[in-house]
């Protein structure tokens, strides 16, 4: 499974690595471990994926979430 526009995730939180990796923003200060977002965009790097949470700036590392089963 890949996570998709419109998806929803849950924030599983994310490591000092996870963010520097590919230059990703810090999730940690506007994000709650263990709820769940709406993914509005996905951008695929050579380096990881980010995406983008409805209602939230910035770009985060996917690995940072766990997909909701569909």
């Amino acid at each position: 499974m890949t996570i998709q526009p419109g998806d929803i995730v849950e924030y599983i939180g994310c490591t000092n690595e996870q963010i520097r990796l590919g230059s990703n923003d810090d999730p940690r200060s506007f994000l709650i471990i263990g709820k769940e977002y709406f993914v509005e965009s996905v951008e695929e790097t050579s380096w990881n994926t980010k995406i983008k949470i409805k209602g939230k700036m910035g770009l985060f590392n996917s690995v940072c979430f766990k997909e909701r089963p569909k």
